[in-house]
């Protein structure tokens, strides 16, 4: 298996599975009804400078995420052969 890593570390233009929400209950639950929750896939657009925040896309959706809130957030690389 293929280390995880912070969203908020995640190199710009790549793909990954997101496998961990590590934060409290009312973040947790706010990422999840923005659609970032475990099993789902994530780019990351680009990224502020002077960090600032971030810019994820999941599935059609754009997302501007705080990094604060995206260093909880834990992605391993997406490997499409593995599920098919």
């Amino acid at each position: 298996m293929t280390a995880s890593s912070s969203l908020s570390h995640y190199p710009v233009g790549h793909c990954g599975t997101i496998v961990q929400v590590d934060a409290d209950a009312d973040l947790a639950a706010r990422m999840s009804a923005l659609g970032l929750s475990p099993g789902r896939r994530v780019r990351v657009i680009r990224r502020s400078p002077f960090h600032g925040p971030i810019q994820v896309r999941t599935g059609q959706t754009d997302l501007i995420i705080r990094r604060a809130e995206a260093d909880h957030i834990q992605v391993c690389p997406y490997e499409p052969n593995r599920h098919g």
